[in-house]
């Protein structure tokens, strides 16, 4: 008989399954994370589960916090256990090691409780508010603005006291600490974006600004946004998955999380009212988080935009099954050797030729059976960051840059023909960038991709070469498909 999750049951966990290695009693909120999603859930509240085991550390317990509608089957299944979840790590090799994460101690559900959550990001046993919003959460334009003409930011600028998106939250919490004399506490993005504490602070601050110059001059002065890179593959819990991972269990856990045994985080320690010892439990803490940000993004989220969009075409639906199959690991393998690569260089604790070695086995873990259409899901939010910087280095040093001219060409087909080569439609899933791409299905034209300063840069509509070889490739996947295009590439 399966076990519920539940404070109750802790003490009878099935065999194998790794329990809290403290009392949840003792443990107090320290940080508050907005977006409890499966990658926070693997990531953030795994580290800080470990430090919890400390007994030095049990003032950094987790305040959970989910703002969607579509949150809500979640925050129903995890009040129901208590806040209590498992994580399942996978290694390559198919060895598996279940934990029930006791971290996040208290939980709510925004859209049935604005004013507590207010109340309780107010509170000054708040340190740390860390977020998981995705890329194209932060609002941030392809001029780098803050759009205020969000509908939810309208909504909260208009209804202060009734926010219903992440930075009415931060903001008004923020302004009722300062009112009341109190520190601010420090924003934390753990989200997979370049400079994303600088992208939570330009938020922060053009959201404070149309509130008050005066609140927004404080907020720059005395909050602290640390940059941070962070990195686990974590495939969403499908319901299938969920009972597969119950049954391997032994546990009724209606909030499962999967995912691979790697995880890095690498920390900028900026945070003036202290922070959980992460450092004793692998977190590497550094003065300037960029230049491993850059690889990182470069390397793992480089690759899977460049396998994403050209696999799923040809008809591959799994992570794995696509790198294992030769055709695309040797085109991966090309990607990270000879463009994405070439441009960055080893690090401490992060070596280029182990880490991209690493990052293929990685893939190829049939564990985690991660889908390429979660790696397709809201390309236009990921192509600026995670492609548009090595195709800008590629043509700005005389590279060829092939192979990202047929990932745009597939893109491009992925956008604007709506099937695969198989002929099985798709839905196109672009909820924070649909702005971007509206436009290239509308035109009816492969150059609207190549023209879009927004998506690309200016670069690629400026490099003849590059266009000859993106239009070849356009005209070469629809008339023969991706698997006969890229059996004849030079990769």
């Amino acid at each position: 008989m399966s076990v519920k999750l539940s404070d109750s049951t802790l003490d009878r966990l099935p065999d194998g399954v790794i329990a809290p290695a403290y009392r949840r009693a003792d443990v107090r909120p320290g940080i508050a994370h907005i977006g409890v999603g499966a990658f926070h859930r693997a990531h953030l509240a795994m580290y800080t589960e470990r430090c919890l085991a400390d007994t030095d550390q049990h003032g950094w317990g987790i305040l959970g916090i989910n703002l969607l509608e579509h949150d809500r089957p979640l925050a129903e299944a995890l009040t129901s256990q208590d806040g209590l979840y498992s994580v399942t790590e996978y290694d390559p090799t198919g060895g598996r090691v279940s934990h029930v994460v006791g971290a996040m101690i208290e939980y709510l559900y925004a859209p049935d409780a604005p004013s507590r959550v207010l109340d309780r990001l107010a509170d000054a046993s708040i340190c740390i508010v860390s977020l998981t919003i995705t890329e194209g959460g932060y609002l941030i334009d392809e001029h780098g603005t803050f759009r205020l003409d969000e509908e939810t930011v309208v909504h909260d600028l208009a209804h202060p006291d009734d926010p219903r998106g992440v930075f009415g939250f931060i903001v008004g919490a923020l302004e009722r600490r300062r009112a009341a004399g109190m520190a601010p506490f420090t924003v934390m993005s753990c989200d997979n974006l370049r400079h994303n504490g600088d992208q939570a602070r330009r938020a922060c601050l053009a959201f404070a600004a149309a509130r008050s110059k005066e609140l927004a001059a404080w907020i720059e002065r005395e909050v602290n946004f640390p940059n941070a890179m962070v990195d686990r593959i974590t495939p969403a819990t499908t319901p299938e998955r969920r009972d597969e991972l119950n049954a391997a269990t032994g546990l009724d856990d209606r909030a499962p999380v999967v995912c691979e045994d790697f995880i890095q985080w690498v920390l900028e320690d900026r945070f003036p009212l202290g922070r959980p010892a992460w450092e004793r439990h692998g977190v590497q803490v550094v003065e300037d988080v960029t230049p491993y940000e850059e690889a990182k993004i470069r390397l793992l989220n480089g690759s899977h935009q460049m396998l994403s969009y050209p696999a799923f075409l040809s008809g591959h639906r799994r992570v794995d099954v696509a790198v294992s199959d030769p055709l695309f690991h040797g085109y991966l393998k090309s990607f990270l050797d000879k463009d994405a690569g070439v441009w960055l260089r080893s690090l401490p604790g992060m070596e280029l030729e182990s880490y991209k070695r690493t990052l293929l086995e990685r893939f190829e873990n049939p564990s985690i059976a991660d889908q390429l259409d979660r790696l397709c899901l809201d390309g236009g939010s990921k192509i600026p960051g995670f492609i548009q910087p090595t195709l800008n280095a590629c043509l700005e040093h005389g590279h060829d840059a092939d192979r990202i001219a047929f990932l745009l060409a597939a893109f491009d087909r992925y956008v604007r023909v709506g099937r695969d080569d198989h002929g099985q439609t798709y839905p196109l899933r672009e909820p924070n960038a649909m702005r971007l791409i509206q436009p290239l299905i509308d035109s009816g034209s492969p150059m609207a991709l190549i023209g879009s300063v927004e998506l690309l840069g200016p670069l690629p509509a400026a490099n003849a070469d590059f266009v000859r070889r993106y239009l070849g490739y356009v005209d070469k996947l629809a008339k023969d498909g991706v698997r006969k295009t890229m059996e004849e590439m030079d990769v």
